[in-house]
């Protein structure tokens, strides 16, 4: 492995902490889906990071260590990380399966829009009494000719009411379980869609989230992701880049919150000295540097490991489990840090939270990765 980083991924670093400070003026968090701001992302790339100009002209291609390391830069200094992980969702749960899996027709079809944000796409798996156990779901899709007809209902689909494009994961065949699941790409406008009410979330507000359902939705063989019965391992190496990538955005934020705690600890007076002289504080935000530099170090190895196409399951459960913590305790250590300020909304040093808390439950919850750790430790 290689720790240093080329002249031209420093400055694609460069580029995208200037932009997204940018992206972050018009910001008013509470004012529903920033479309504007998500035009503004697609201009700059975001959506067609890892997605190769043979599929999409706007598509960059880059390798995934390439693709996080950007992905960083945005995290740190965008304070909108709802959107972010929007965007994230929309790229690496859909666009990701569509390029690995799709056909060659299905991905020169979809790619040229979802790789510039003009189309928005939802990943749709998890329900009501299936979430982390996906081999047990009540979504069904039955053959009927050249045609798969489409039953049920998905509990919380990030980017369900402005999606164009859901990637869907239905049983096709109750009895082989895991291996009983198959993942199909299925238009907006298809007979049959209706899309509940945004939910009201303690954070990641820019970010939509939402029930879908499907009555009888009709959907031709050739929007199935490669062959029936691979639903579930599709859907696996999907998290496997989501979790990669789209965590990214919160080593990133991390990152934002050490930034804020140093500056102000280097500036608040208490008495006659900075509150960074006084060890409570700064050993607080001591612990948050090793927090955040061990996090980052694991979700770059974890991405290595990827682009070398070795089994990273491990690597990547670490990463996600490691990270989702951190950033939980980084923003609270933010709050303590700035004491009453940090506890008003005003101050926006409370957003970190509001958004960490998140972390642990999707992609998978932390306890599902330490079920996967445990696993590759060899724990019977």
């Amino acid at each position: 492995m290689n720790f240093e980083w080329t002249h031209e991924q420093a400055e694609l670093f460069e580029h995208a902490l200037r932009f997204g400070k940018e992206l972050s003026a018009p910001l008013q968090e509470d004012n529903g889906f920033p479309r504007d701001n998500w035009n503004a992302l697609g201009d700059f790339g975001y959506f067609g990071l890892p997605i190769p100009e043979k599929y999409a002209k706007d598509g960059s291609g880059f390798d995934i260590l390439t693709t996080i390391k950007i992905i960083e830069g945005l995290g740190q200094s965008c304070t909108d990380t709802g959107l972010l992980f929007a965007g994230a969702a929309h790229t690496f749960a859909c666009s990701m399966p569509i390029l690995e899996h799709g056909s060659e027709t299905l991905k020169h079809q979809l790619l040229p829009d979802l790789a510039t944000g003009r189309k928005i796409a939802a990943n749709a798996i998890s329900e009501a009494s299936a979430g982390s156990d996906i081999s047990n779901l009540a979504t069904t899709a039955q053959k009927e000719g050249d045609y798969y007809v489409l039953n049920g209902g998905k509990s919380y689909v990030t980017n369900g009411s402005i999606a164009d494009y859901y990637v869907v994961y239905a049983t096709t065949n109750k009895k082989h379980g895991y291996l009983g699941q198959t993942a199909f790409v299925v238009p907006r406008n298809t007979p049959g869609i209706s899309v509940g009410n945004d939910y009201h979330k303690l954070g990641l507000r820019s970010a939509p989230l939402n029930q879908v359902f499907f009555d009888n939705c009709t959907i031709h063989k050739d929007y199935v992701l490669g062959r029936e019965g691979q639903g579930a391992r599709i859907f696996a190496a999907s998290m496997d880049w989501e979790r990669c990538c789209l965590f990214a955005i919160f080593v990133g934020a991390m990152q934002r919150d050490l930034n804020q705690c140093i500056e102000y600890a280097n500036t608040r007076m208490q008495g006659d000295k900075t509150i960074s002289r006084f060890q409570a504080v700064s050993h607080r935000i001591a612990d948050m540097g090793v927090r955040l530099e061990s996090a980052r170090l694991m979700l770059y190895y974890a991405a290595w490991q990827k682009s070398q196409d070795v089994d990273n399951t491990k690597a990547v459960a670490m990463s996600k489990l490691a990270i989702s913590e951190a950033f939980v305790q980084s923003g609270i250590d933010s709050i303590r840090v700035h004491g009453a300020l940090g506890y008003l909304d005003e101050g926006r040093v409370n957003n970190s939270i509001k958004d960490a808390l998140g972390s642990v439950l999707f992609s998978g919850t932390s306890d599902i990765q330490r079920e996967l750790i445990c696993n590759r430790l060899g724990l019977l």
